[in-house]
């Protein structure tokens, strides 16, 4: 796909505004501090097709207006002597691109290549301009042959992060539309600042714990070869219906009680995928695997934080285990591990993190994707690791700049190996879309684990051929009986003398057979029916069933 760039400017706030150093919270300069991209696709009307430059105008005023109430994103960072970041809040500016291409929106918010992509968000180059230079965010306005066009966002990640990157984007949409401010951003740092004298005891906190690589390929002295290797980028979507039989299948599999009513889909899914992750990667029974999930702490803090806080307030929690028991255990003892990786994130537990960081020399340590100062020492989440983001809650769709809702929305760097992010569907009937990143190695088997093991555990088919017709399954019938267990669940048969009899186990595929066959005989009297079921039998054919009939 080609792009040509027409023209480029700089928006700066419309109105002064407050101009100095900001000093970063202790989270904002933690974890991934450099950039993170969006793309939204758009059909025009048919009455805004002949005004591209109107469109153009409006966004570039609109994004001068918002930027009086969102001014530290006009700023850039500088480098303090201490290894810490501070946010100069100077009105310099945001870059906006404008941009054609051969394409067209139909094809392109259907394609799941990220190396397409990234001609259509700003690539802002953080590995050879100094800091001081380096905009906090970027717009990329793209006309595509059809007349469709494509917003590309990209912004960076030591200054906001999902929850505050997605108000910034809906409140921008609204004053383009003509609308005032909605929710006033909180700008105050300094309620994720460490305390005088300490809030907690430091030896409680688990940044040591992170601080440690994650686990190397068994035999391995380091992580290069992976990080060589080849990565792909797609999109999986798992229906409502398929995340209850994950949910479902995590609950009843649990090794302790759940709280809350039961696994979230976020624990559920994320329990799924790291099991499928290292199906697909072939590993060892014994090869360590790490999980790295984001946790939003504004509602875990005592007192919460403002929902409107303006910067970063995630962090990042691991937990690790074996390959072999990721696999042969069930999944609710996966879930339970993310469950209690989540619930690890208190207040206790942030606030001991602060005071931590603040007590370290230099924060160069704790920096993420960010210059050659930190680029060799992060920590690589890919073979045999992965992380899994959650933008479930987030406010990502509807953004409408006055023609109308995206017909898309995209994550457009989440493409490096181990790299998972949870969206919403956009049309709203409880699905979700799993975009992922992976070696193009493994692809191919991660997408048949995902959905082949979500099909072998749904056992609620409405439809179940073959029963009271099972003498046509042929002389084979463990062959056809395979076949009916992957497509419908687990399935077992008993041939008692001449009564071939299905075992299912679910109520409900009982209720539903029972609807239509074998009447005359669930009809006889219970002793009659107790005698052919525990006398007599000559021959049992099982299916595979996997982990559904252990409990």
């Amino acid at each position: 796909m080609s792009v040509t760039v027409k023209a480029s400017c700089t928006v700066r706030p419309m109105e002064a505004t407050w101009c100095g150093r900001l000093a970063l919270s202790e989270l904002d300069q933690t974890g991934n501090i450099g950039q993170v991209s969006f793309v939204y696709f758009y059909h025009l009307p048919q009455n805004c097709l002949s005004q591209y430059n109107t469109i153009a105008s409006t966004l570039k005023d609109s994004l001068s207006r918002v930027l009086v109430p969102f001014y530290p994103l006009a700023g850039r960072l500088h480098w303090t002597n201490n290894g810490r970041l501070e946010l100069d809040c100077n009105d310099t500016g945001v870059p906006f691109i404008e941009a054609e291409s051969s394409s067209t929106v139909q094809h392109l918010s259907h394609f799941s290549s990220s190396s397409e992509y990234h001609y259509l968000v700003p690539i802002v180059d953080y590995y050879s301009l100094p800091i001081h230079e380096l905009p906090l965010l970027v717009v990329q306005l793209t006309k595509f042959k059809c007349g469709g066009i494509c917003v590309g966002i990209t912004v960076s990640h030591a200054v906001v992060d999902g929850s505050s990157t997605f108000h910034f984007i809906r409140e921008w949409a609204r004053f383009a539309r003509g609308e005032s401010l909605h929710t006033v951003p909180f700008l105050d740092r300094k309620v994720l600042r460490a305390g005088e004298p300490p809030l907690v005891p430091l030896t409680k906190c688990h940044v040591l714990e992170k601080l440690n690589d994650p686990p190397l390929l068994l035999g391995r002295t380091d992580n290069r070869e992976e990080k060589e290797k080849k990565t792909t980028m797609a999109f999986l979507k798992i229906s409502k219906t398929q995340i209850e039989t994950l949910q479902k299948r995590a609950n009843e599999s649990s090794p302790k009680p759940i709280n809350d009513g039961g696994y979230s889909r976020y624990e559920s899914v994320t329990g799924h995928i790291w099991r499928c992750a290292s199906k697909a990667r072939k590993h060892k029974e014994n090869q360590p695997t790490e999980l790295n999930v984001t946790v939003d702490s504004r509602g875990r803090m005592k007192p919460p934080l403002p929902k409107a806080y303006f910067g970063n307030a995630i962090l990042d929690s691991v937990t690790c285990c074996l390959a072999g028991d990721l696999v042969s255990e069930p999944l609710g003892y996966t879930a339970s591990r993310i469950r209690e990786a989540i619930e690890r994130v208190s207040d206790e537990y942030v606030r001991s993190e602060i005071e931590f960081l603040k007590n370290q020399k230099n924060l160069r340590r704790f920096h993420r994707d960010f210059h050659e100062e930190g680029r060799e020492r992060e920590p690589f989440y890919g073979n045999p690791n992965l992380s899994v983001v959650s933008w479930l809650r987030l406010p990502i769709y509807g953004i409408d700049f006055g023609w109308g809702k995206e017909v898309r929305m995209s994550s457009a760097t989440h493409d490096f190996d181990g790299d998972f992010v949870l969206l919403p569907d956009p049309d709203e009937d409880g699905s979700v879309l799993v975009c992922m990143g992976l070696q193009v190695l493994h692809i191919d088997a991660f997408k048949k684990h995902f959905y082949q093991d979500i099909q072998a555990w749904h056992v609620a088919a409405p439809k179940i051929p073959f029963i009271g017709n099972l003498h046509q399954l042929g002389v084979l019938s463990h062959r056809s009986f395979q076949a009916l267990s992957h497509k419908h669940g687990p399935l077992m048969l008993l041939q008692l003398e001449q009564v071939p009899t299905l075992i299912v186990s679910s109520a409900d595929v009982a209720e539903e057979i029972f609807k239509t066959h074998n009447l005359v005989f669930m009809n006889r009297p219970k002793t009659t029916a107790a005698g052919i079921f525990l006398y007599g039998y000559k021959d049992v054919a099982f299916t595979p069933y996997g982990d559904e009939w252990r409990h």
